[in-house]
C-alpha cells in the first residue's frame, strides 16, 4: 500500500514537464499504433515509451516489467487463439490437439503479431502517462477540457476511496487470518462473506462521514482544482517532434511490409 503508482509519478523527474505535451505524446502513440498495419511501428512506439519511462522518468525497471506481465499474459492468450484459429494462406505449422487438427497459417500469424504489438504499444503509452503524471494533475487537465464537473468529481472520489477500501479490506482479512478464519474451505467462505458485508457497511459509513465533512467545509457542489502551468521547453519540443516524425516515417515505410 506504500508503493502505489501515484508514488512513483510524484517522484518522477518527468512530473515537472508540461502535462498537455505528455497527453499529446500518449494520444499520438495510441493512434499511430492502432493505425499501423505492420508490427514494426507499434514496437518502435513501445520501445520509445518504455525507454522514456524507465530512463528519463526513473521508474524502476523491475516494477515496469511486472506491470507489463499481467496485460501481456492476457494479450498472449488472445493472440494464440488468433494465430491458430484464424487466417489463411501458407501453412507454417500443423499438429493435432485432442484429436482435432490445428494449423498455423501465414495470415493468422501476421495478424497475431500485429495485435500483440498494438497491445504492447498501447500499454507502454498508458504506463508512460501513469508513471510520470500524478492523478490529481490529470484531473486538473480533464477539468480544463470542459468535461462535466460531476464526472470529474465522481472520478476523484472513486479513485481516492479505492485505496481506502483496499487498505480496509487488507486489515480485515489480516485480522481474520490470525484468527484462523481461512483454515478450511467452509471457514474461508464464511470469512469472505463477513468481509464483503463489513466492507459494505464501512463504505456506507465512510460516505456519510465524507458528506458531513464536505458540508462542514461549505461544499457548494464544486471541487477546486488548480492546474500548474509549465512551459514547453525547446529541447522537449525538438525531441517530441523528432519522435513524431520518425514514427510517421515508419508508419509510411512499413504500411505494406510483412515480417513472416
Amino acid at each position: 500500500m506504500t508503493n502505489i503508482l501515484d508514488d512513483y509519478a510524484l517522484m518522477s523527474p518527468l512530473r515537472h514537464r508540461n502535462n498537455w505535451l505528455k497527453l499529446a505524446i500518449v494520444l499520438f502513440g495510441l493512434l499511430a499504433g492502432i493505425s499501423s498495419t505492420s508490427p514494426v511501428t507499434p514496437l518502435f512506439i513501445a520501445f520509445c515509451m518504455g525507454f522514456t519511462t524507465v530512463a528519463l522518468g526513473r521508474a524502476p525497471l523491475k516494477l515496469y516489467l511486472k506491470l507489463l506481465l499481467a496485460p501481456i499474459g492476457f494479450a498472449v492468450t488472445g493472440v494464440l487463439i488468433i494465430a491458430f484459429f484464424s487466417g489463411s494462406g501458407q501453412e507454417l505449422l500443423s499438429f493435432k490437439l485432442m484429436g482435432y487438427p490445428v494449423s498455423l497459417r501465414k495470415d493468422g500469424l501476421e495478424l497475431a503479431l500485429l495485435v500483440l504489438s498494438r497491445s504492447l504499444s498501447g500499454m507502454c503509452c498508458l504506463y508512460f502517462l501513469v508513471l510520470t503524471t500524478p492523478m490529481i494533475e490529470l484531473f486538473a487537465v480533464l477539468k480544463a477540457t470542459r468535461l462535466p464537473e460531476s464526472f470529474i468529481e465522481l472520478s476523484m472520489l472513486i479513485y481516492r476511496y479505492i485505496f481506502v477500501f483496499l487498505g480496509m479490506a487488507i486489515s480485515i482479512r489480516y485480522a481474520q487470518t490470525v484468527r484462523l478464519g481461512y483454515s478450511s474451505f467452509s471457514r474461508s467462505l464464511r470469512s469472505l462473506g463477513m468481509l464483503g458485508s463489513t466492507l459494505f457497511v464501512r463504505s456506507w459509513e465512510q460516505g456519510d462521514k465524507l458528506f458531513l465533512a464536505m458540508n462542514s467545509r461549505c461544499y457548494d457542489g464544486k471541487m477546486t482544482l488548480f492546474e500548474v502551468h509549465r512551459p514547453v521547453r525547446v529541447p522537449e519540443l525538438l525531441l517530441t517532434s523528432a519522435y513524431f516524425l520518425l514514427t510517421l516515417a515508419l508508419l509510411y515505410l512499413t504500411k505494406n511490409a510483412s515480417i513472416v
